[in-house]
């Protein structure tokens, strides 16, 4: 409920989109670095199978990053919801191992 944020919101510049990164916890699979290719892959299975469960206010498409179409990627690069591989902090970090394999982006229908 938008009503009950207090603050320094100012009315006449709304927030229009929001990116959230999100950690997660799912038995019997690992998490980033030490999560493994097929660990991924399942999750990327599950999640896949969810977001197709979505309530109608929530439902949308899962753009997986392995096949993607080059048009589609683009686009997503361009609307500024998909970035490239090569983020230094990942890479040190472990989390781009396999990349893109069981990866990608979900959208609502409202973006």
């Amino acid at each position: 409920d938008s009503s009950k944020i207090k603050g320094n919101i100012v009315p006449d510049a709304p927030v229009h989109s929001t990116r959230i990164r999100v950690g997660r916890s799912i038995d019997g699979f690992g998490l980033s670095p030490g999560i493994t290719k097929e660990q991924r892959v399942g999750v990327e299975k599950l999640m896949t199978t969810a977001v197709k469960n979505f309530p109608e206010d929530l439902s949308g498409n899962y753009y997986p990053l392995t096949g993607m179409d080059e048009k589609v990627r683009q686009q997503l690069v361009d609307d500024h919801f998909l970035f490239m591989s090569g983020d230094r902090n990942l890479q040190v970090a472990g989390m781009e191992r396999d990349w893109p394999e069981g990866r990608g982006i979900f959208h609502n229908d409202k973006k």
